[in-house]
């Protein structure tokens, strides 16, 4: 590669596919600043920061996490920028989105 290769910077797949990711940007969760990529879902985010469990059943309390990673099973639900019920594998992080533990069914009871 030359040095006026635009793909010089970035290596393997990315410069296989040729793709640019963009800047990376932060999430909130619980109030804590996370790091996140473009094309990240939340779960990713959370799990890169090795948070594994953010949400509790309702009824006994348990933590939930990403189980089948698809958006079938609704174990990763989280509340995102106030709206309750999200599924975490699903949901892409935004710059700047204020993500919460989710207890029970997300709404008051």
């Amino acid at each position: 590669m030359t040095s006026h290769d635009p793909n010089a910077a970035v290596s393997g797949p990315l410069r296989l596919a040729r793709a640019r990711p963009g800047p990376p940007f932060t999430v909130t969760f619980d109030g804590r600043e996370l790091p996140a990529l473009p094309g990240q879902t939340v779960a990713a985010v959370l799990w890169a920061a090795g948070i594994t469990s953010w949400r509790t059943t309702r009824d006994a309390g348990r933590p939930r996490g990403v189980f089948c990673g698809i958006g079938v099973c609704y174990d990763c639900l989280v509340t995102v920028d106030g709206r309750p019920n999200q599924r975490a594998c699903l949901v892409p992080a935004v710059p700047g989105a204020a993500v919460r533990t989710q207890e029970g069914t997300g709404h008051e009871d």
